[in-house]
């Protein structure tokens, strides 16, 4: 299950077919090596996307 924990590299290494989730939320620097550490709460706050929606979304 995705948790707003989840760090992006394993969501995307787990689950690479949710970029596309993440792509529409707007979140265009999947590829950046920070990102890659990043939890999705933290890309969250720093992209103003409401966390918690995310994660259902991506749980859906």
């Amino acid at each position: 299950m995705i948790s707003k924990d989840t760090k992006i590299g394993e969501l995307l290494q787990e689950f690479p077919e949710k970029a596309d989730i993440l792509l529409a939320a707007g979140m265009h620097c999947l590829g950046c090596p920070a990102s890659q550490a990043e939890t999705l709460e933290e890309a969250c706050d720093v992209h103003g996307i409401d966390v918690e929606e995310l994660v259902k979304e991506l749980n859906a």
